[in-house]
């Protein structure tokens, strides 16, 4: 691949274009706002304009709305602007239906989703290493082209993805599970925060802040999201649902004066959380591996310069990987708890050498 045109400089357009011009692809930059397409320009994603006439891109990367997908695709095999088009957007199956029912070619398409982002969006948020070692799902079918197939791959390779092959309907239901109908809940939780008393905002910990983050997210790009995805979503809301009619019941029992009621409800509630250990226990680990019973080492850390690097340093001194981290920032102080995830038999050697070296460990 020697040139590429990215349509829509948003988060994941500008990261893909990011990583492309950083491999040395050069890529021509469009987005119907004009200062998205500078800014992504500026931060070195490409240059700002379509290819010249006649002369196409190896591919062209649309990364818009779901229900603007269609046409934009339609568009650039319309004006000659690549030899192949790809999408990126979040749903897979509708798109598609609909170029196919404009006269679009399907053999020069294929769908693509990449399994990555940030609660921020626009170009601003975007980095090269945004798809590094993420899924990027492809949706091609028995008439896709084999050049357009190869040039995907080549840009999930220079990406640093990981590509996975997908019916595309067969995606649409997955993310409704992995992705949209846990955006959904979360801004469910987070909006019971917006009316709540002060002094009952000021309790959250880390529970809440995990479980509230992506709801921080653009309203308007979920509503163009979901509007795309809509009956798998509302499928699983509707499971979930009935999980939460089962929890209330239960939570009434365990309130009852009645002890045979307050026992069923111990059992219903104690069910529950068991079937959430049980998926909880199926998101994959690190590198996409299953997930490994790490143990925590916690430190008090305070919020000045530098603290986190020498933590590292200190870690890695005795040759400990910290394997993820978590920070417990401390409400109203200039500090918070370090949560150090490592492996079992680490745990002695690292907090030994934590404690040498001056650092305070919650036991």
């Amino acid at each position: 691949m020697r040139t590429a045109l990215v349509l829509g400089t948003g988060l994941i357009g500008t990261s893909a274009a990011l990583a492309l011009a950083g491999r040395g692809v050069r890529v021509h930059l469009s987005d119907r706002d004009p200062e998205r397409a500078r800014m992504a320009a500026a931060l070195g994603a490409g240059t700002e304009g379509e290819p010249e006439p006649g002369a196409p891109a190896d591919l062209a990367v649309v990364a818009v709305p779901p229900a603007h997908i269609a046409t934009a695709v339609a568009e650039v095999q319309r004006r000659g602007l690549a030899r192949g088009v790809i999408d990126v957007g979040s749903v897979k199956g509708g798109p598609r239906r609909e170029l196919a029912e404009r006269g679009g070619d399907l053999r020069t398409y294929l769908g693509s989703h990449p399994m990555s982002g940030r609660e921020q969006s626009g170009p601003l948020a975007a980095t090269a290493d945004l798809f590094e070692g993420r899924p990027w799902v492809l949706t091609p079918t028995p008439g896709t082209d084999t050049e357009v197939l190869n040039l995907a791959l080549e840009l999930i390779a220079l990406c640093g993805a990981v590509p996975v092959v997908m019916d595309a309907d067969a995606h649409d239901r997955a993310v409704a599970l992995v992705s949209h109908t846990p955006h959904l809940l979360s801004s469910l939780v987070a909006a019971r925060l917006a009316d709540a008393a002060e002094t009952d905002v000021r309790l959250c910990g880390q529970g809440i802040r995990d479980v509230t983050r992506i709801a921080g997210s653009d309203p308007g790009m979920w509503v163009d999201i979901l509007s795309a995805n809509p009956g798998p979503v509302a499928d699983i809301l509707a499971e979930v649902a009935a999980d939460l009619e089962t929890a209330v019941r239960a939570l009434r029992e365990l309130d009852s004066a009645d002890e045979a009621e307050r026992a069923a409800g111990a059992e219903g509630i104690e069910e529950l959380l068991r079937r959430g250990n049980a998926g909880r226990a199926r998101v994959p680990g690190k590198h996409g591996q299953a997930p490994t019973a790490y143990e925590t080492v916690t430190v008090l850390i305070s919020d000045r310069p530098g603290q986190l690097a020498r933590i590292f340093a200190d870690a890695g001194s005795v040759g400990v990987n910290i394997e993820d981290v978590r920070i417990e920032h401390a409400t109203g102080q200039q500090a918070g708890y370090m949560q150090l995830m490592v492996e079992p038999g680490a745990v002695p050697v690292l907090e030994q050498e934590l404690r040498e070296r001056g650092w305070a460990l919650r036991t």
